[in-house]
């Protein structure tokens, strides 16, 4: 009965990276869960009465009370588990307050992408100019946030920031594929490089993000018809 009433169900969607967020914090925190693949051409009836003011994903269950918002999913995990470690806020009030500031600039780094690579019928053309800038802020921020560097990761000591940059940008080598272009830069983003290699590379992470392949031709699929990203995906 316990069990039942700790009860933490996802839904997501495969290719989601606000879904893949709240999965790998899941994953971090080594909190058990079900997940539901939801079809967002045929959303559940579930996800309409549980987020009836955006329809989308991820949608979080915990002892049958809804959370959504994929930031919101994320600080409230980290508050109701503040027993399992790591952490992925700060306690310091003034670093918890940084961190949220900089999680929630973060979050558009997928949304401007997205929008970049449908738009652009000439990738060269100015397409991602807003983007790049997006990075730019991050790489100079996150040098002084993390001003010894980003070192030392591993899955015992992922926080937030973590989370939302390798999620955003999981699906960059496959973008590049598609599009032709350099998306994320080692020259021009270093830090950023760096730190979002470093973390695809950890198995956590590896079995949590959608295959490389798959990714391309869901993008392949996408730019040839046209289709506009959900807005959530």
């Amino acid at each position: 009965m316990e069990e039942e009433n700790n009860k933490v169900t996802l839904h997501g969607m495969w290719i989601s990276t606000y879904a893949k967020k709240v999965e790998l914090a899941l994953k971090i925190k080594g909190i058990a869960f079900d997940y539901v693949e939801e079809d967002l051409s045929n959303k559940s009836s579930l996800l309409l009465k549980c987020n009836p003011i955006y329809k989308k994903v991820p949608l979080f269950l915990h002892r049958g009370k809804p959370v959504s918002e994929s930031l919101v999913i994320l600080e409230y995990i980290d508050e109701t588990w503040k027993n399992l470690q790591p952490l992925l806020l700060p306690e310091d009030p003034y670093e918890r307050a940084t961190v949220r500031l900089w999680a929630s600039y973060c979050l558009q780094i997928s949304d401007t992408m997205k929008k970049a690579f449908i738009s652009a019928t000439d990738v060269e053309g100015g397409a991602f100019d807003e983007f790049f800038e997006i990075l730019k802020v991050m790489e100079e921020g996150m040098k002084d946030f993390f001003p010894g560097g980003r070192s030392k990761i591993c899955a015992e000591n992922l926080g937030l920031l973590d989370i939302i940059i390798v999620c955003s940008l999981a699906t960059y080598k496959a973008a590049e594929e598609v599009v032709g272009m350099k998306i994320l830069d080692p020259e021009k983003n270093p830090f950023v490089y760096s730190w979002v290699t470093t973390l695809l590379e950890l198995p956590l992470v590896k079995e949590t993000l959608p295959p490389h392949d798959k990714v391309v031709s869901r993008l392949e699929f996408i730019k040839k018809n046209g289709f506009r990203f959900q807005s959530n995906i």
